[in-house]
């Protein structure tokens, strides 16, 4: 059986240099900078009164104890967290980088094939690599300037750590994961009614049936065995 020819893709070699290395360091200096940037951004932590924060844990407690009573940890101690302003500009200063590098990939690197990846792939990887470049019989190894730039995006997590240490702001992905775990605030907005709020809690925690996961708990063992 005839096998397929190798493909052979001439490129000039000094796209490696004026195109996949400037990317990457642009990249790099843009997280430092945008971490460096959160750090100002960051507002200061406000001051609450005593008798607010007793309410709030107070409610947090019961709000817990109603969507965890049948296994509770001792070391959950859910706050309230004001944090929207600050995710915000956190977001800004995510966005308005990545927007502006992208534009200038686009305006100056675009359809341009900068490196193949020194492993086989499936077509299935075809558009992820060869973004910006319409062709349909190149092979899937050969990578384009804008697939790169993405590229960069979710792999330089371990850089960042390596440079601004294990908390930095520079990851995006690590600020989508804290934006997804960020805890509601349960106290609401200004303006809500506390008195409402703990009276409702109240009546959810009566209508609850509580259990135990260690109830029985012999049995089910032995059963297993």
């Amino acid at each position: 059986m005839a096998q397929a020819p190798v493909q052979t893709l001439y490129r000039d070699p000094q796209l490696f240099y004026w195109i996949l290395i400037p990317i990457t360091v642009v990249m790099v200096l843009t997280g430092v900078l945008r971490h460096y940037a959160s750090v100002l951004m960051a507002p200061a932590p406000k001051k609450l009164e005593a008798k607010a924060i007793r309410e709030q844990r107070a409610l947090a407690r019961g709000v817990t104890l109603r969507g965890n009573y049948h296994v509770l940890s001792r070391r959950s101690d859910p706050g309230a967290m004001d944090g929207m302003m600050g995710m915000m500009k956190n977001n800004m200063a995510m966005i308005i980088p990545n927007t502006l590098i992208m534009s200038w990939i686009n305006a100056f690197f675009s359809g341009y094939v900068i490196m193949k990846l020194p492993f086989p792939i499936t077509i299935k990887f075809k558009s992820m690599l060869q973004a910006g470049v319409q062709t349909k019989d190149m092979d899937p190894r050969w990578m384009s300037s804008i697939s790169w730039y993405f590229l960069c995006i979710f792999g330089l997590q371990f850089v960042y750590i390596f440079l601004l240490g294990s908390d930095n702001a520079a990851s995006q992905l690590a600020q989508q994961m804290q934006a997804q775990g960020m805890p509601v605030n349960p106290m609401g907005g200004p303006g809500q009614d506390v008195d409402k709020q703990f009276k409702a809690e109240a009546e959810n925690l009566q209508v609850v049936e509580h259990y135990s996961v260690l109830d029985d708990v012999e049995d089910r063992l032995l059963s297993r065995f």
